[in-house]
């Protein structure tokens, strides 16, 4: 049985990736849940579960009996060559390259976007969106950037999601369409119509289910608000 282990729902849009990836293919894993204190500390509990597991000392990390695969591309690649039959990835050869570069893009991509709207799936942050739409210009050009991306795929192979059927790629943009609902971010009519697709995934919305249940306010998490 595959073991991921993954950080706080509300927060970790790392975790989501995979999670939400394997949970809607039907893979079948346990969750293996280490919430967030304080990354830097050394009597931080998080970094002493994660670093039995994973030498990076971060979340996700899949656990195959007693092999780990930690950074969420990784796993998704990992995830993919082991249930070749889920079709994680888009089955026609350029397809599947587009759908690479477009989750190496996110990967390493939209810093402004990742900085300055951090994943919170229980925040009610649309006023603090607001702020940062008027004084941010670089993500108002992550934003133009996605949602330029998401229309041409979304032409090219007639939805609902990126590539047609479910993969990796809208997996990897499940933690965008969340922080485009928790700041309110404007969208075109058909980049707010792919959002709502994805958040009405089962997967997704099994994850927000339980994000929403969390207690934990985890202060380093939270720049725009003092309590929950």
């Amino acid at each position: 049985m595959l073991t991921l282990a993954i950080g706080n729902k509300n927060y970790s849009s790392w975790s989501m990736r995979p999670w939400v990836l394997m949970k809607q293919a039907g893979v079948p894993f346990e969750e293996r849940k280490v919430r967030f204190d304080n990354f830097e500390a050394d009597d931080s509990q998080f970094k002493q579960a994660v670093l039995k597991i994973n030498p990076a000392g971060r979340v996700p990390v899949l656990l195959d009996d007693d092999f780990a695969v930690w950074d969420s591309l990784a796993i998704a690649e990992y995830v993919a060559e082991k249930f070749p039959d889920r079709a994680l990835w888009p089955r026609e050869q350029r397809a599947r390259a587009r759908a690479r570069s477009v989750c190496a893009e996110m990967h390493s991509g939209f810093t402004a976007l990742r900085s300055h709207c951090g994943m919170n799936i229980e925040g009610p942050l649309a006023e603090v969106g607001r702020r940062i739409w008027q004084e941010q210009a670089d993500v108002r050009k992550d934003v133009e950037r996605i949602v330029q991306m998401w229309a041409e795929l979304l032409a090219q192979h007639r939805g609902p999601m990126l590539f047609g059927e479910f993969s990796v790629a809208d997996a990897f943009y499940a933690p965008v369409c969340m922080r485009f609902r928790t700041y309110a971010l404007p969208l075109p009519a058909e980049a707010e119509a792919y959002v709502e697709r994805v958040c009405a995934l089962p997967a997704v919305k099994a994850w927000v289910a339980d994000a929403l249940q969390e207690q934990d306010f985890v202060p380093f998490d939270e720049p725009y608000r003092k309590s929950r």
